[in-house]
C-alpha cells in the first residue's frame, strides 16, 4: 500500500534551485515517486511513497519558506500510481497567465464539505467546475456549471463571455484539491465578483468527508495519477487512462473498436494521423519488451 500526498501552497520563493536540489534529493533517495512544481508562486504535486517517506517530505516542505502551514491531503494506492520523480521549475504551479492574481492577496469565502451541501443548493448560487472538460466528464456536482475548457489558462475567457448568465449571483467553485480556486475565486474577486465562495480542500477532501448517502457529488473525481480516478472515501475508480489522449475511459470501453493500447480510444480516434499512431505503437512494442525482460518501463509520457 502506497501513501498518495497531494499538496500545494501560495508564498513567495526567491532561490528556486537551492529549493529544488535538496527536494529532489529527499524525494529520490526515499523512493518516493510523482511530481512537484517549483515557480515564484510556490509549489504544488502529487507524489506516492511509504508512509514513513511521506512524513518525511511533508517535514522537510514543512521547513521551506512560508510553508509551515501548508495545505497537504493524503490517500492511499494499492500500486505505486507514478513510474519517476520529476521536480521541475514553472513559472506559475498552476497556469492562468493572469499576472495580476495573487491568492495571498485573497480568495473566495472558504466552505467546509457540510456548509457546501447547504451552499449550493441555495436558489441564488451559481455552481461552477473550473476542472478541465475530460475531468468533468466523468464526475461533478449536481447542477454545476460546466465551462468546457480544455485547460484552466481557457477559464478567465470563459468567464469574460459568460459573466452576464450570471449576474446577482452568488458564485461557488470548486476543482480537484483546492488549487485552482485560489487562483480563480481571486479572478473573480478582481473583476468585480462580491460573493465567491470556495470548496476547501476541494473535491478530494469533499469525498473523504461527506458520507456517500449525504452526498451531492455525482460520478467519479479524475486524479492525476496511476489510479485515474476515485470516489467516496478516497476509494479507487473503475477508469484507467487512454495513453495515448490521456484521458480517461471504462474497462468496457476497451471493448470497442477504436480502442487500441496506447495507441487510441473512442474519445480520440480522430485525433492523431497514421504517423502519430505508429509512433504510439512503437512506444508499447518498447514497453512490452521492457517487461518480458523484468524491467520497469517508465511508460507513455513518463508515467
Amino acid at each position: 500500500m502506497f501513501t498518495v500526498c497531494a499538496l500545494y501552497h501560495f508564498t513567495p520563493f526567491d532561490d528556486l534551485q537551492a529549493i529544488r536540489k535538496p527536494l529532489a534529493a529527499l524525494c529520490c533517495g526515499r523512493g518516493i515517486t510523482g511530481s512537484l512544481l517549483l515557480a515564484p508562486e510556490g509549489i504544488n504535486g502529487t507524489v506516492a511513497g511509504t508512509a514513513e517517506a511521506i512524513e518525511a517530505l511533508i517535514a522537510h516542505i514543512r521547513a521551506l519558506p512560508g510553508c509551515a502551514d501548508f495545505d497537504y491531503k493524503l490517500s492511499t494506492a494499492t500500486e505505486q500510481p507514478f513510474g519517476r520523480m520529476k521536480v521541475r521549475l514553472k513559472r506559475e504551479i498552476v497556469t492562468m497567465g493572469q499576472p495580476d492574481v495573487d491568492p495571498r492577496a485573497g480568495t473566495g469565502h472558504y466552505c467546509t464539505p457540510k456548509e457546501w451541501n447547504d451552499l449550493i443548493q441555495q436558489d441564488d448560487v451559481v455552481v461552477i467546475d473550473t476542472r478541465n472538460d475530460y475531468e468533468v466528464a466523468i464526475g461533478t456536482f449536481a447542477g454545476a456549471v460546466d465551462p468546457h475548457t480544455a485547460s484552466f489558462r481557457e477559464f478567465p475567457a470563459w468567464w469574460e463571455a459568460n459573466r452576464e448568465r450570471f449576474h446577482n449571483k452568488r458564485v461557488a467553485m470548486f476543482c480537484t484539491g483546492g488549487i485552482r480556486c485560489e487562483k480563480s475565486t481571486n479572478y473573480l474577486l478582481g473583476q468585480g465578483v462580491e460573493d465567491v465562495f470556495h470548496l476547501k480542500g476541494g473535491i478530494l477532501k469533499y469525498l473523504e468527508d461527506m458520507p456517500a448517502d449525504q452526498s451531492l457529488w455525482q460520478g467519479e473525481c479524475f486524479v492525476f495519477d496511476g489510479r485515474v480516478s476515485v470516489g467516496h472515501g478516497l476509494v479507487e475508480g473503475p477508469h484507467e487512462m487512454c495513453h495515448a489522449c490521456r484521458r480517461p475511459i471504462l474497462p468496457e470501453d476497451k471493448e470497442r473498436p477504436e480502442y487500441e493500447a496506447g495507441v487510441s480510444c473512442h474519445l480520440c480516434i480522430e485525433d492523431y494521423d497514421d504517423d502519430r499512431r505508429e509512433r504510439f505503437r512503437e512506444r508499447q512494442r518498447q514497453i512490452a519488451l521492457a517487461r518480458s525482460r523484468g524491467d520497469r518501463h517508465l511508460g507513455p509520457r513518463g508515467d
